[in-house]
């Protein structure tokens, strides 16, 4: 995964884009009504039952939108919220306030549906050794935020990106002229690049399973749409040699299923791409 000092700038250039895409050269709503001098006082409020998620994040964007808006946190990241409650209060410059409205609201609606949905999944695996990851599915220009709102939930991510970490999936196999061909010559690359990256093979068969095993220094196989049946086989073969990892289509109606063949991951696109905003508005007080 990437560093942490790495992740703080793609959250900081988030909102450097939010903001110049939402404000350009001026909120004139803003500029045209308030003064600037004005000061004013707004709350969060959460107009639906769920896991809370973007606190943080809200912070951040306030303190670069203007760094003398004050912040008072009722509820932290990760917090189950009803109807009614009040996530924080800030207090300013009512034009600041205005301003990063819209950049919070958009963040934390969608982080706060991406964490609820996770501590489902997460929910429907208690009891079993297998954790929920996410993907690369997320929304362009967010994915920081996405994979964050999957932490708060209680989930782990997947790789960050095609930077830190060797994903061998089936076009991949294919145009590489096979499974033993594609980990050979990758294994060549990151020798010769001197990359530390951990490869994770796709197999969408068991055949595929056998040959992948006859090559070492697998990290995790990725067991793609598979049946339970074949999914329990896929695992017995691969005995502990390397981690296990199912993918496609799985569901809150099959997740528990397939963690009940042994895997020791569950991937799911449908954490980032497949949930609707939570309720919140902030409005003044």
């Amino acid at each position: 995964m990437i560093s942490e000092a790495q992740f703080k700038k793609e959250l900081e250039l988030i909102i450097k884009n939010a903001i110049r895409e939402d404000v350009g050269p001026g909120d004139f709503s803003s500029l045209a009504c308030i003064p600037a001098t004005a000061t004013g006082k707004a709350k969060l409020l959460v107009k639906e039952d769920g896991i809370i998620a973007g606190v943080a994040f809200a912070k951040m964007i306030f303190g670069f939108v203007d760094p003398n808006l004050q912040i008072e946190t009722f509820i932290e990241d990760g917090t189950s919220v009803t109807k009614g409650d009040i996530v924080f209060h800030v207090s300013g410059s009512s034009q600041s306030i205005l301003k990063s409205e819209r950049v919070v609201l958009n963040s934390m609606q969608r982080m706060s549906a991406i964490a609820t949905k996770t501590k489902e999944y997460v929910r429907l695996l208690k009891g079993t050794k297998t954790k929920i990851l996410d993907t690369r599915k997320t929304t362009p220009g967010f994915r920081a935020c996405e994979k964050w709102a999957v932490k708060i939930g209680g989930g782990e991510n997947h790789r960050f990106a095609l930077y830190d970490m060797v994903m061998l999936k089936d076009n991949h196999n294919d145009f590489a002229g096979g499974i033993t061909l594609a980990i050979a010559k990758t294994k060549a690359y990151l020798k010769e690049k001197n990359l530390d990256l951990k490869i994770i093979i796709e197999a969408r068969n068991l055949d595929e399973i056998n040959e992948i095993l006859k090559s070492e220094g697998i990290y995790r196989i990725l067991i793609d749409n598979f049946n339970f049946d074949d999914t329990k086989k896929a695992v017995t073969l691969i005995g502990g040699k390397c981690l296990t990892e199912s993918s496609g289509n799985i569901n809150e109606n099959t997740i528990r299923s397939y963690a009940d063949c042994g895997v020791d991951f569950i991937s799911s696109g449908a954490l980032t791409h497949s949930v609707y905003n939570m309720d919140l508005s902030l409005k003044a007080i």
